[in-house]
């Protein structure tokens, strides 16, 4: 009971952080820059520069394919997610589960250009694998057995009744 509601507060968390930073600053990879404020664009030109992040800077087929999954599919995903986690909702684990294997997919393919390119870094690495470590948190927790706590309804049968 304990370690799944420290799970459900890390995940809370993650996909709050999730929530916001995809449209603001990934949104910038596949959308026109005059959408989005100066200070946002010289955010993510300072933090390319800065970080040697060749995949932000110079927007490989691949990888603007990853933000358009990342922004159609997990971003509403991660919406959801809070929502379920506010309400308690019993579909939770098939939500997280679903989101999780979507980024893990993806994050195969970034961790694997840059441990395979000349161009990747250990800093890069510890920047991008821990969005590995939060998807497997997530296909874990959406794999795990449901706890009892949570409350969900039937119908109750309906009783015939005598003449």
């Amino acid at each position: 009971m304990f370690l799944q509601k420290f799970v459900n507060a890390l995940l809370f968390i993650y996909f709050l952080f999730i929530t916001i930073v995809a449209p603001l600053f990934d949104g910038q990879t596949i959308l026109p820059i005059t959408l989005f404020p100066k200070f946002l664009v010289d955010l993510k030109s300072h933090y390319a520069h800065e970080n040697g992040d060749y995949l932000v800077a110079e927007k490989p087929d691949f990888f603007i394919g990853l933000i358009w999954v990342e922004l159609l599919v997990q971003w509403p995903l991660c919406i959801a997610n809070l929502y379920a986690i506010l309400t308690n909702k019993s579909w939770f684990k098939k939500t997280c589960l679903i989101y999780g294997v979507s980024t893990a997919t993806g994050m195969v393919a970034i961790l694997s250009e840059l441990t395979r390119s000349t161009k990747g870094s250990c800093k890069l690495m510890n920047i991008y694998a821990p969005f590995m470590g939060f998807a497997l948190i997530a296909i874990l927790n959406g794999l795990a057995p449901q706890s009892k706590s949570v409350n969900v309804t039937r119908p109750t049968m309906a009783r015939k009744k005598r003449a």
